[in-house]
């Protein structure tokens, strides 16, 4: 039987590895953290449960189609819980914006802002869903791995705009300034300045009104261990706790790899989870010119600082979803992308599980994590300096606006920053999603799905075609499917 070897168990490996399971492969899946999951940890401490990774799902039938791939379905295997507010948005001057699935309760918290702006976000949402229509149904479908599949596409990113940046897109449609910067929030979810970001990624918006965005019922870890159970039973190996040195190659062709102990396995097929940037560099000796050429103009994405805790109170006014506003927002993103500085104010994302699911933290209590977008490792940014007051500040920031009384009630504190996602997870100068989704970045200039230079070697992950987010790397993995030639 043909052998299929996976190098790391994010969401686009363990796709990957059943995919490549469904076509009569003999899979292995490798990953160095001791559980699966890649960036999708889960750290418990006292009683609480923190999701370390992504907590927004989208676009589930991606998901669904690995359980149908055997015959069976999701549902049997985890709930999914459909949010009825996705953002809430909170403005530096207090003033609030929720933003959901009830589409007359958006409406009249868009009117109520600026009413003239109503009819631009139907114009925004139809202009989103005919980029969606391209971007995600024709182009995310489809490997790009040939540049004549990118010149076939000219004409219509042309029409769409897509030099356009999401937010020239959207102020294109929406002209009140706290909507614009609501409504332009989506890049950062996958690791782009909304300024700079080709508005193909305005796509997200219509992709979440067509779908929803869900929360599966015990986290995403929960998710992960559904899959986890999947391939258990689908008969892959895996090897949790082990890390692949390099790519062996010999004529042109991946015949395997080599593990940080010496140990040598073999395959006939090898697909990477490694950001490709770290494969290229570190574990392949010979890259292709373009592969090299792509790492020599690369622009990576910011940096994250992740702040876990959990409170001996509940704030049961706090939706699951929560993103705070800074007093700037262009200056501060130039900041943090540009200029690569640590800025005095920020913005930020709370994630508050337990707002739908109790099971976080004990009885009475909440878990929270707070995202904060910052400069990735190009910066000179010394985070073993500056991680307890950068901790202090956001705690300080929370207890005066959202979470008042939150310094005194305070239990488990932890954090991460750059430092650790690129220690812990081999994420190149500790981008918090690899590559930026620029356009040219995007598509044919993003790393392939298939190995540049090299044969039997696949790419999948945030990194690759067709870019960032559990639907992007899970369509990734899709792609790696359909390339994958039939086991003999």
């Amino acid at each position: 039987m043909s052998r299929a070897l996976v190098i790391g168990a994010g969401f686009g490996g363990m796709a990957a590895a059943l995919r490549a399971r469904a076509k009569g492969y003999e899979v292995t899946l490798i990953e160095r953290c001791e559980r699966l999951g890649g960036r999708a940890q889960v750290f418990e401490q006292d009683g609480y449960r923190f999701d370390a990774g992504p907590t927004v799902i989208t676009a589930p039938f991606l998901i669904e189609e690995l359980f149908s791939l055997f015959g069976e379905r999701l549902e049997d295997s985890l709930e999914m819980i459909a949010l009825d507010t996705w953002y809430a948005f909170r403005f530096p001057d207090g003033d609030r914006f929720a933003y959901g699935a009830d589409m007359s309760r958006t409406e009249a918290q868009i009117a109520r802002i600026s009413p003239p702006d109503v009819e631009g976000y139907h114009r925004l949402m139809e202009t989103s869903r005919e980029i969606f229509e391209l971007g995600f149904e024709q182009l995310a479908a489809r490997p790009f791995d040939r540049f004549t599949t990118m010149t076939a596409q000219v004409p219509a990113l042309l029409k769409l705009r897509s030099y356009k940046s999401v937010w020239g897109l959207v102020a294109d449609h929406i002209k009140h300034q706290k909507l614009r910067e609501a409504f332009t929030i989506s890049p950062l979810l996958v690791g782009g300045h909304p300024f700079r970001t080709t508005s193909i990624y305005a796509l997200i918006l219509y992709l979440e009104r067509k779908w929803g965005v869900h929360f599966p019922r015990g986290g995403t870890g929960a998710l992960v261990d559904a899959l986890a159970s999947l391939i258990t039973r689908q008969g892959i190996t895996v090897r949790t706790g082990t890390t692949v040195r390099r790519i062996l190659v010999r004529h042109g062709r991946a015949i395997g790899v080599e593990l940080e102990d010496g140990e040598r396995l073999e395959a006939d097929e090898v697909i990477s989870d490694v950001d490709p940037t770290y494969l290229y560099t570190q574990m392949l000796d010979v890259v292709a010119p373009s592969a090299r050429l792509k790492l020599r103009v690369a622009d990576y994405s910011m940096g994250l600082f992740v702040l876990y805790f959990g409170t001996n109170r509940q704030w049961p006014e706090i939706d699951h979803h929560t993103i705070s506003l800074g007093p700037r927002y262009r200056g501060l993103l130039d900041d943090i992308f540009i200029h690569r500085r640590l800025a005095p104010d920020f913005s930020l994302y709370l994630h508050r599980p337990t707002a739908t699911d109790a099971s976080f933290a004990p009885a009475g209590h909440d878990a929270f994590y707070v995202l904060v977008p910052v400069p990735n490792l190009l910066g000179n940014v010394d985070w073993h300096a500056e991680k307890e007051r950068f901790a202090e500040r956001i705690i300080a920031a929370l207890d005066a606006t959202l979470l008042p009384g939150l310094r005194e009630s305070l239990t488990v504190q932890f954090s991460m920053t750059p430092l650790d996602f690129e220690q812990r997870y081999l994420s190149r100068h500790g981008s918090g999603f690899s590559i930026a989704p620029r356009f040219r970045q995007s598509a044919w200039f993003r790393f392939h799905n298939r190995a540049e230079g090299l044969e039997h070697l696949y790419l999948v992950g945030a990194g690759t075609h067709p870019g960032a987010g559990v639907p992007g790397v899970l369509s990734s993995a899709k792609l790696v499917g359909e390339l994958l030639p039939e086991a003999s």
